[in-house]
């Protein structure tokens, strides 16, 4: 996509022009009784990146404040005239890291103009659209993710377009809020940079016991875009019964991008224990309930022990109430002795 006033000029022509049809050729016909489906990609000799065997993608770079111009290539294969809306629109990320296009555009999808909205292509035919991207001149260095979208007959097709402004570029990410829970490790990965990252995770556990987990680095199916966030998971399906452990990620990315986060988690078998203390508590009340029944039925042998004792100490106390009773006796007929005496 250059961009300079020449050609500018060459756009404005292009955009005041009719749309670039090219029939016949290259277009396959429709097999009898079905309908082909149309499609949508970058023109094979537009862009700054053209190829003779065609584009994935649309590729863009420019400074603040600059035009870029490339061609979007619609192709009807069918034997009916075909009308195709023509739109921008801004990549994003699904909270689960899958890419999709947001409902409205603000960035790069705002951006893009093209020569004509709304295309009606004849039967068998290649319809090649100008189009322009326009970036703000206070537009932010780095990446700008966004797609070109063609909609007909109920379906909607996409091209992504890749877009860097020019500038200085930062690639930094982290990772938050780990949670183990379920045999899941799940994480929060957000992109604090301003280019996409394609993200590396490296996962380690360890416990009490010794590792209980190590996985090597590894590259997330993910295309992280500037400023979003994702959640995403490991399964961890054989964590340890009975450990307590440490589980650390570490992140990575091109450009340098590095972060790490951890977590602790207790694994304790609950069942285990809730049948084990049962299983004391059982044992336990059966324990109570013999000693108590022993007692119970030795209860009635004490008490008659307890009477024998009394009557033995009751016939004691009989004789000692006898001798004190003599010997009050005795000591009466000696006063009368003495008084005698006297």
């Amino acid at each position: 996509m250059p961009s300079s006033p020449r050609a500018r000029a060459r756009l404005r022509a292009l955009c005041g022009a009719a749309v670039l049809l090219t029939a016949g050729a290259g277009v396959p016909a429709a097999a009898a009784g079905t309908a082909p489906a149309w499609s949508v990609l970058p023109s094979a000799g537009g862009g700054t990146r053209p190829a003779q065997d065609g584009r994935p993608y649309f590729y863009a770079e420019g400074a603040p404040g600059t035009v870029l111009q490339d061609k979007v290539a619609v192709t009807n294969p069918g034997g009916r005239p075909l009308t195709v809306r023509l739109r921008g629109a801004d990549a994003d990320n699904t909270g689960t890291g899958a890419l999709s296009l947001r409902k409205r555009s603000t960035d790069t999808g705002a951006w893009i103009t093209f020569a004509r909205r709304e295309v009606k292509i004849p039967a068998r035919t290649r319809a090649e659209v100008p189009f322009t991207v326009t970036v703000p001149a206070d537009a932010t260095p780095g990446d700008h993710p966004g797609a070109v979208v063609a909609s007909a007959n109920g379906r909607d097709s996409g091209v992504s377009v890749h877009l860097r402004v020019s500038g200085p570029t930062l690639s930094a990410l982290t990772v938050e809020r780990v949670r183990i829970t379920g045999g899941r490790i799940s994480y929060d990965l957000v992109n604090r940079g301003n280019t996409v990252l394609t993200p590396r995770l490296a996962v380690r556990a360890d416990g009490v016991l010794g590792r209980a987990l190590d996985r090597r680095p590894r590259t997330l199916p993910v295309e992280l875009l500037p400023g979003r966030r994702v959640t995403l998971g490991e399964p961890w399906k054989d964590a340890p019964a009975l450990d307590s452990v440490r589980v650390r990620l570490t992140v990575t990315a091109g450009g340098g991008a590095h972060d790490e986060a951890t977590a602790t988690k207790r694994f304790v078998p609950w069942a285990a224990v809730a049948g084990t203390c049962a299983v004391i508590l059982a044992a336990g009340g059966a324990a109570f309930w013999f000693v108590r029944r022993r007692r119970h039925a030795n209860g009635g042998n004490d008490g008659n022990g307890e009477n024998g004792e009394n009557g033995e100490n009751g016939e004691n106390g009989g004789n000692g109430e006898n001798g004190a009773n003599s010997g009050n006796h005795g000591n009466h007929g000696s006063q009368e002795i003495q008084g005698s005496w006297s």
